[in-house]
């Protein structure tokens, strides 16, 4: 069954966050818009790239209202264990949710149930609950917190402007178009 505009399943978790475990559940992702960005395993590879890059960028997200959760299978004690042993992860302002039973890689459809870890899954919830993106591809290639930021700033700038659809490459500021009679095939 698709992903796309349904809510956000129930869950109660614990993430780290700047030095304290703290609660997270569903009613966390509603009032704004987040951003839910699965990774394997903490203490890898490719996870701390991207993470470290989601970091960098944060404050643009929060800028625009987003909050980011990093969320692996590993445990919250295994978060802080990696946020004080690594010089990258160590930057992370955003909370690290700790999925170990994979209630949360479960509902997000995104569990390797033989590895017991998460593939690399990007969901952009609005403000009701709703996932209005989902994006999951093979754990060796990295995401682009950018490229995620221009999605988000979309995906918010179609809320904003129901009769709006932005094309391929937009960017704020750039033209956006009007679904109509009138584009069938002229674009």
């Amino acid at each position: 069954m698709p992903i796309i505009n349904t809510q956000v399943k129930p869950f109660k978790a614990t993430a780290y966050k700047n030095g304290e475990f703290v609660p997270v559940s569903e009613a966390d992702l509603k009032g704004k818009w987040s951003v839910v960005v699965f990774y394997p395993a903490d203490f890898t590879f490719v996870c701390p790239t991207e993470l470290g890059d989601l970091a960098d960028n944060y404050a643009e997200f929060q800028k625009l209202g987003v909050e980011v959760y990093g969320v692996s299978t590993d445990s919250h004690f295994a978060h802080k264990a990696w946020h004080d042993t690594s010089d990258t992860i160590s930057k992370i302002k955003y909370p690290l949710v700790g999925d170990p039973t994979a209630v949360l890689a479960r509902n997000f459809d995104v569990l390797i149930e033989e590895e017991g870890m998460a593939l690399r899954g990007t969901f952009v919830i609005n403000p009701e609950g709703q996932i209005k993106l989902c994006e999951v591809h093979d754990n060796g290639i990295g995401r682009d917190a950018k490229e995620l930021l221009r999605k988000v700033q979309a995906a918010q700038y179609v809320a904003a402007h129901p009769n709006e659809v932005c094309p391929a490459k937009w960017t704020p500021g750039a033209e956006t178009l009007a679904p109509s009679l009138h584009l069938v095939g002229k674009i």
